[in-house]
Protein backbone atom coordinates (compact mmCIF):
# COMPACT_ATOMS: atom_id res chain seq x y z
CA UNK A 1 0.00 0.00 0.00
CA UNK A 2 1.13 3.54 -0.44
CA UNK A 3 0.57 5.31 2.85
CA UNK A 4 1.00 8.92 3.81
CA UNK A 5 1.80 9.21 7.74
CA UNK A 6 1.57 12.55 9.44
CA UNK A 7 4.24 12.87 12.63
CA UNK A 8 6.26 10.46 11.49
CA UNK A 9 9.63 11.68 13.09
CA UNK A 10 9.38 10.53 16.34
CA UNK A 11 7.14 8.76 19.09
CA UNK A 12 4.15 6.35 17.52
CA UNK A 13 4.72 7.99 14.34
CA UNK A 14 7.98 6.55 14.03
CA UNK A 15 6.82 3.29 15.27
CA UNK A 16 4.17 2.91 12.66
CA UNK A 17 6.60 4.23 10.00
CA UNK A 18 8.88 1.15 11.09
CA UNK A 19 6.16 -1.32 11.48
CA UNK A 20 4.99 -0.23 7.90
CA UNK A 21 7.67 -0.79 6.10
CA UNK A 22 8.33 -4.03 7.58
CA UNK A 23 4.90 -5.09 6.06
CA UNK A 24 6.44 -3.87 3.05
CA UNK A 25 4.29 -0.28 2.57
CA UNK A 26 5.64 2.63 0.98
CA UNK A 27 5.23 5.09 3.58
CA UNK A 28 5.32 9.09 2.68
CA UNK A 29 6.15 10.86 5.93
CA UNK A 30 5.38 14.57 7.05
CA UNK A 31 7.23 16.11 10.09
CA UNK A 32 8.64 19.17 10.93
CA UNK A 33 11.65 17.64 11.63
CA UNK A 34 14.03 16.54 9.09
CA UNK A 35 14.11 12.69 8.25
CA UNK A 36 16.86 12.22 5.86
CA UNK A 37 18.96 9.79 8.10
CA UNK A 38 15.75 7.71 8.19
CA UNK A 39 14.56 7.78 4.45
CA UNK A 40 18.44 6.79 3.38
CA UNK A 41 18.45 4.06 5.52
CA UNK A 42 14.64 3.00 3.92
CA UNK A 43 15.50 3.81 0.33
CA UNK A 44 12.81 3.15 -2.07
CA UNK A 45 10.49 2.46 0.98
CA UNK A 46 10.24 5.95 3.00
CA UNK A 47 9.59 8.84 1.21
CA UNK A 48 9.52 12.42 3.84
CA UNK A 49 8.94 15.82 3.17
CA UNK A 50 9.79 18.33 5.92
CA UNK A 51 6.14 20.19 6.55
CA UNK A 52 4.26 21.60 9.46
CA UNK A 53 0.61 20.02 9.26
CA UNK A 54 -0.81 23.25 10.38
CA UNK A 55 0.31 25.55 7.53
CA UNK A 56 -2.21 24.72 4.77
CA UNK A 57 0.73 25.97 2.29
CA UNK A 58 2.83 23.87 3.08
CA UNK A 59 0.59 20.26 3.12
CA UNK A 60 -0.18 21.99 -0.32
CA UNK A 61 3.54 21.58 -1.04
CA UNK A 62 3.65 18.16 0.27
CA UNK A 63 0.60 16.53 -1.27
CA UNK A 64 2.10 17.61 -4.86
CA UNK A 65 5.70 15.97 -4.01
CA UNK A 66 3.52 12.68 -3.57
CA UNK A 67 1.22 13.35 -6.03
CA UNK A 68 4.19 13.43 -8.52
CA UNK A 69 5.78 10.02 -7.39
CA UNK A 70 2.41 8.11 -6.60
CA UNK A 71 -0.44 7.54 -8.63
CA UNK A 72 -2.36 7.16 -5.72
CA UNK A 73 -2.68 6.08 -2.18
CA UNK A 74 -4.58 3.77 -0.06
CA UNK A 75 -4.47 5.56 3.29
CA UNK A 76 -3.71 8.48 5.48
CA UNK A 77 -2.40 8.04 8.90
CA UNK A 78 -3.35 11.40 11.25
CA UNK A 79 -0.71 10.95 13.80
CA UNK A 80 0.93 14.40 14.24
CA UNK A 81 -0.25 16.75 17.16
CA UNK A 82 0.88 18.09 20.48
CA UNK A 83 -0.31 18.87 23.46
CA UNK A 84 0.63 22.41 23.70
CA UNK A 85 -0.94 24.94 26.25
CA UNK A 86 -1.60 22.83 29.40
CA UNK A 87 -3.16 24.71 33.04
CA UNK A 88 -6.51 26.14 33.93
CA UNK A 89 -8.52 27.30 31.20
CA UNK A 90 -9.09 30.60 32.95
CA UNK A 91 -5.56 31.49 33.01
CA UNK A 92 -4.35 29.81 29.89
CA UNK A 93 -2.26 31.93 27.40
CA UNK A 94 -5.25 32.68 24.81
CA UNK A 95 -2.54 32.80 21.59
CA UNK A 96 -0.98 29.50 23.10
CA UNK A 97 -4.60 27.39 23.41
CA UNK A 98 -5.51 28.64 19.92
CA UNK A 99 -2.56 26.99 18.64
CA UNK A 100 -3.11 24.16 20.41
CA UNK A 101 -6.63 23.77 19.07
CA UNK A 102 -5.36 24.71 15.40
CA UNK A 103 -2.30 22.34 15.50
CA UNK A 104 -4.56 18.90 16.59
CA UNK A 105 -7.67 20.49 14.57
CA UNK A 106 -6.60 21.53 11.73
CA UNK A 107 -3.42 19.90 11.49
CA UNK A 108 -6.35 16.79 10.60
CA UNK A 109 -7.85 18.44 8.72
CA UNK A 110 -5.21 19.78 6.51
CA UNK A 111 -4.09 16.46 5.58
CA UNK A 112 -7.41 15.26 4.11
CA UNK A 113 -8.17 17.96 2.39
CA UNK A 114 -4.86 18.05 0.61
CA UNK A 115 -4.63 14.14 -0.29
CA UNK A 116 -8.02 13.53 -0.83
CA UNK A 117 -7.82 13.58 -4.53
CA UNK A 118 -5.10 11.14 -4.61
CA UNK A 119 -7.25 8.88 -2.10
CA UNK A 120 -10.33 8.87 -4.68
CA UNK A 121 -7.64 7.51 -6.91
CA UNK A 122 -7.36 4.65 -4.77
CA UNK A 123 -7.76 1.14 -6.85
CA UNK A 124 -9.70 -0.15 -3.75
CA UNK A 125 -11.49 1.29 -0.38
CA UNK A 126 -9.09 4.15 0.66
CA UNK A 127 -8.66 4.51 4.50
CA UNK A 128 -8.14 7.07 6.92
CA UNK A 129 -7.53 7.23 10.48
CA UNK A 130 -7.25 10.33 12.38
CA UNK A 131 -5.53 9.89 16.05
CA UNK A 132 -8.03 11.48 19.11
CA UNK A 133 -7.66 10.18 22.83
CA UNK A 134 -6.98 12.25 25.99
CA UNK A 135 -10.19 14.22 26.52
CA UNK A 136 -12.46 13.69 23.55
CA UNK A 137 -15.05 11.50 25.53
CA UNK A 138 -14.54 12.95 29.04
CA UNK A 139 -13.49 16.70 30.48
CA UNK A 140 -9.67 16.93 31.31
CA UNK A 141 -9.06 19.44 33.32
CA UNK A 142 -5.90 21.69 32.99
CA UNK A 143 -6.02 20.34 29.08
CA UNK A 144 -8.99 22.04 27.80
CA UNK A 145 -7.25 22.68 24.35
CA UNK A 146 -5.61 19.18 23.95
CA UNK A 147 -9.23 18.17 24.83
CA UNK A 148 -11.28 20.40 22.69
CA UNK A 149 -9.33 19.90 19.79
CA UNK A 150 -9.35 15.71 20.11
CA UNK A 151 -13.14 15.83 19.87
CA UNK A 152 -13.37 18.35 17.40
CA UNK A 153 -10.81 15.28 15.44
CA UNK A 154 -13.91 13.21 16.50
CA UNK A 155 -16.38 14.86 14.95
CA UNK A 156 -14.36 15.94 11.73
CA UNK A 157 -14.38 12.70 11.08
CA UNK A 158 -17.79 11.69 11.87
CA UNK A 159 -18.51 14.59 9.22
CA UNK A 160 -16.38 13.39 7.11
CA UNK A 161 -17.64 10.06 6.71
CA UNK A 162 -21.35 11.12 6.66
CA UNK A 163 -20.32 13.41 3.88
CA UNK A 164 -18.44 10.83 1.81
CA UNK A 165 -20.66 7.83 2.54
CA UNK A 166 -21.46 7.15 -1.15
CA UNK A 167 -17.49 7.04 -1.39
CA UNK A 168 -15.21 3.88 -1.50
CA UNK A 169 -13.53 5.76 1.97
CA UNK A 170 -13.90 4.38 5.38
CA UNK A 171 -12.88 7.43 8.19
CA UNK A 172 -12.15 6.47 11.33
CA UNK A 173 -10.82 8.40 14.58
CA UNK A 174 -8.85 5.90 17.22
CA UNK A 175 -8.03 6.87 20.72
CA UNK A 176 -4.55 4.89 21.39
CA UNK A 177 -4.72 4.75 25.45
CA UNK A 178 -2.12 5.71 27.87
CA UNK A 179 1.00 4.82 25.78
CA UNK A 180 4.40 6.46 26.79
CA UNK A 181 5.55 8.87 25.02
CA UNK A 182 6.68 13.10 24.91
CA UNK A 183 3.72 13.83 25.99
CA UNK A 184 4.11 12.09 29.07
CA UNK A 185 7.27 13.23 29.69
CA UNK A 186 5.59 16.84 29.17
CA UNK A 187 3.17 16.55 31.64
CA UNK A 188 5.98 15.08 34.34
CA UNK A 189 8.17 18.09 33.50
CA UNK A 190 4.99 20.52 34.08
CA UNK A 191 4.39 19.18 36.92
CA UNK A 192 1.43 18.65 39.80
CA UNK A 193 0.75 22.57 40.03
CA UNK A 194 0.06 23.23 36.46
CA UNK A 195 -0.45 19.76 34.85
CA UNK A 196 -2.64 19.36 38.19
CA UNK A 197 -2.46 16.36 40.72
CA UNK A 198 -4.41 13.33 39.26
CA UNK A 199 -2.40 13.68 35.96
CA UNK A 200 1.09 14.02 37.41
CA UNK A 201 -0.33 11.03 39.27
CA UNK A 202 -1.52 9.41 36.39
CA UNK A 203 1.99 9.61 34.44
CA UNK A 204 4.14 8.60 37.35
CA UNK A 205 2.27 5.22 37.56
CA UNK A 206 2.08 5.24 33.47
CA UNK A 207 5.92 5.44 33.58
CA UNK A 208 5.63 3.19 35.98
CA UNK A 209 3.73 0.63 34.41
CA UNK A 210 5.36 0.55 31.21
CA UNK A 211 2.04 2.23 29.80
CA UNK A 212 -0.75 1.14 27.51
CA UNK A 213 -0.19 -1.88 24.43
CA UNK A 214 1.69 0.03 21.61
CA UNK A 215 0.78 -3.20 19.72
CA UNK A 216 -2.43 -3.15 20.62
CA UNK A 217 -2.29 0.48 18.47
CA UNK A 218 -0.30 -0.84 15.72
CA UNK A 219 -2.82 -3.70 15.36
CA UNK A 220 -6.19 -1.59 15.59
CA UNK A 221 -4.62 0.49 12.92
CA UNK A 222 -3.85 -2.35 10.26
CA UNK A 223 -7.50 -3.74 10.96
CA UNK A 224 -8.57 -0.29 9.52
CA UNK A 225 -6.20 0.14 6.66
CA UNK A 226 -7.44 -3.76 5.59
CA UNK A 227 -10.14 -4.48 3.65
CA UNK A 228 -11.58 -6.47 6.39
CA UNK A 229 -12.67 -2.76 7.73
CA UNK A 230 -14.24 -2.36 4.19
CA UNK A 231 -17.71 0.08 5.68
CA UNK A 232 -16.61 0.61 8.85
CA UNK A 233 -16.59 3.84 9.23
CA UNK A 234 -17.17 7.67 11.38
CA UNK A 235 -16.21 5.62 14.77
CA UNK A 236 -14.09 6.37 17.50
CA UNK A 237 -12.28 3.08 18.45
CA UNK A 238 -10.16 2.49 21.59
CA UNK A 239 -7.54 0.74 21.11
CA UNK A 240 -7.21 -0.88 24.53
CA UNK A 241 -10.36 -1.81 25.34
CA UNK A 242 -13.09 -2.39 22.17
CA UNK A 243 -13.25 -5.76 20.47
CA UNK A 244 -12.33 -4.18 17.34
CA UNK A 245 -10.53 -7.54 16.07
CA UNK A 246 -14.24 -8.92 15.53
CA UNK A 247 -16.19 -5.87 14.50
CA UNK A 248 -16.03 -6.64 10.55
CA UNK A 249 -18.44 -9.60 12.43
CA UNK A 250 -20.97 -6.55 12.63
CA UNK A 251 -20.41 -4.32 10.10
CA UNK A 252 -23.78 -4.09 9.41
CA UNK A 253 -25.45 -3.77 12.45
CA UNK A 254 -22.59 -1.18 13.17
CA UNK A 255 -23.51 0.73 10.32
CA UNK A 256 -27.05 1.38 11.09
CA UNK A 257 -26.19 2.04 14.98
CA UNK A 258 -24.92 5.32 16.97
CA UNK A 259 -22.09 2.71 18.67
CA UNK A 260 -18.35 4.20 19.01
CA UNK A 261 -20.15 7.59 18.44
CA UNK A 262 -19.97 11.07 20.06
CA UNK A 263 -23.47 11.36 20.99
CA UNK A 264 -26.01 13.64 23.81
CA UNK A 265 -27.25 11.43 26.57
CA UNK A 266 -31.06 11.96 27.35
CA UNK A 267 -32.76 11.17 31.27
CA UNK A 268 -35.05 8.65 29.56
CA UNK A 269 -31.56 7.24 28.54
CA UNK A 270 -30.19 6.64 32.74
CA UNK A 271 -33.61 5.86 33.44
CA UNK A 272 -34.56 9.49 34.70
CA UNK A 273 -37.50 11.59 33.83
CA UNK A 274 -37.19 15.42 33.90
CA UNK A 275 -40.25 16.86 34.11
Amino acid sequence: MNLVLTGSSTGIGRALATHFLSRGHHVWGLARSDQSDFTAQHQGSFFSTRCDVVDWAQVQVAAQAVSEAWPHIEGLICCAGIQGEVGPAISADPARWSSTVRANLDGTFYPFRAFNRLLSQAPRRAKVIAFSGGGATKPRANFSAYGVAKTGVVRLIETLAEELRDKPIDLNSIAPGAINTRLTDEVLALGPKVAGAAEYAAAQKQIASGGASLERVIGLIDFLLSEQSDGITGRLLAAPWDPWKTLDQHAKALAASDIYTLRRITPEERGHKFD
